[in-house]
């Protein structure tokens, strides 16, 4: 019998937890939220205060989007049909939330704003198309975005309209800045381990990365044999040149400490239970050496107009920093301890080739310049 008990209390308290807050959303003036949780409600558990607050809320939520229409009809801005369309958007989902559910649908009868929605579409995409139009005779490159954007946003309340379609495109073909990627100048430093071919993988993976992450949908990146065999009008120019390029040399710095051990060198057993031992101090001289190398680059990139004039420049550079460490000694062997001997045991490890320490530094040059590149592009 408690259980029962508890069971019928726990139903009254959501069902009164859902009253208050539909009646709460009511309270604040949020009629529409409110519509749609009385809807729900209702499916799950009808009752007489859900009822009353679903039809009081809906013809509140009535009024305030009309009044809102009323006043938005009267307003100058051509985009108040965006606007309107909204306000009748808003209207139109209430009547398909309640027309979805029967036990709402008895209680409400609400008004179908379809019509409504078509008509003010079509005066939204008319207002867009002829602001795009209006963009497009300003024939700059600026104009040309603004006006995308515009037949963008008509396409949105007529889908699928193709004199949109074709303006937006030709819009973005004249909006686009089409940027050529030079060859890399390497005339001034070379050296064997970065070849040709790898000097053409660097330029691809460039790229590669500029191409399908450009942060700019109104920027394409070429490669100079791609603009020319495409004939394409390029806008911007990025070449890149090694400033500087040192593989470094690799420079000693030793420390050197003295070690000393007391070392038994005679026992003399005078009984079993009695030893007496001689000792004798002993030394070592341990000197460390740790050996660095440090290897860097520095490119530097430009961008140029087409009338060669300097838009942007940035200097990208790339290190490897290598070093080991290894110990030698002079004197006694005994009077060193156990992590001296690792020390002194441990194997002298040479520099990496030239070709790892040189792929390392164009790795983390490739990676910064990137998105020094995008950040600067994003921008335009």
């Amino acid at each position: 019998m408690r259980k029962i008990y508890t069971l019928i209390s726990i139903i009254l308290f959501l069902s009164v937890v859902g009253c208050k807050t539909v009646s709460k959303l009511y309270d604040k003036g949020n009629y529409d939220e409110a519509v749609e949780l009385a809807v729900k409600k209702l499916q799950k558990k009808p009752d007489d205060e859900m009822r009353a607050l679903l039809q009081s809320a809906y013809q509140y939520a009535v009024n305030d989007h009309e009044n809102r229409i009323h006043q938005l009809s009267n307003n100058t801005n051509d985009l108040k049909w965006e606007w309107i369309y909204a306000e009748y958007s808003s209207l139109q989902r209430l009547y398909e939330a309640i027309h979805r559910s029967p036990e709402a649908l008895a209680i409400v009868s609400p008004a179908d704003y379809s019509s409504y929605l078509h008509t003010y579409a079509d005066k939204a995409a008319d207002t867009r198309f002829q602001r795009g139009m209006m963009w497009m005779d300003k024939n700059d490159k600026l104009s040309f975005r603004n006006a995308y954007h515009e037949f963008e946003a008509a396409l949105q309340y007529r889908p699928g309209e193709l004199t949109f379609i074709e303006r937006r495109n030709e819009a973005y073909e004249n909006a686009v800045i089409n940027v050529v990627v030079m060859p890399m100048e390497n005339s001034r430093y070379r050296f064997s381990s970065f070849n040709n071919h790898e000097i053409t993988s660097f330029e691809n993976d460039l790229l590669r990365q500029l191409r399908y992450n450009s942060g700019n949908q109104f920027v394409k990146f070429y490669s100079s044999w791609d603009a020319s065999s495409r004939n394409i009008q390029p806008d911007q120019f990025v070449d890149f040149r090694f400033s500087t390029f040192d593989l470094g040399r690799t420079r000693d710095q030793r420390s050197t400490r003295e070690v000393s051990k007391d070392i038994v060198v005679k026992e003399t057993v005078y009984r079993p239970d009695s030893v007496v031992k001689e000792y004798k101090k002993v030394f070592a001289k341990i000197t460390t050496t740790k050996r660095t190398m440090l290897s860097e680059g520095k490119l530097q990139i430009n961008v140029r107009d087409a009338s060669g004039r300097w838009l942007w420049s940035d200097d990208i550079r790339g290190n490897h920093n290598w070093f080991t460490e290894f110990s030698t000694y002079t004197g006694d062997e005994r009077a060193l301890t156990e992590s001296d001997k690792q020390l002194v045991n441990r194997r002298q490890d040479h520099p990496p080739h030239e070709n790892e320490i040189t792929r390392c530094i164009i790795n983390e040059i490739n990676s910064n310049m990137s998105g020094r590149l995008r950040n600067y592009f994003s921008r335009l």
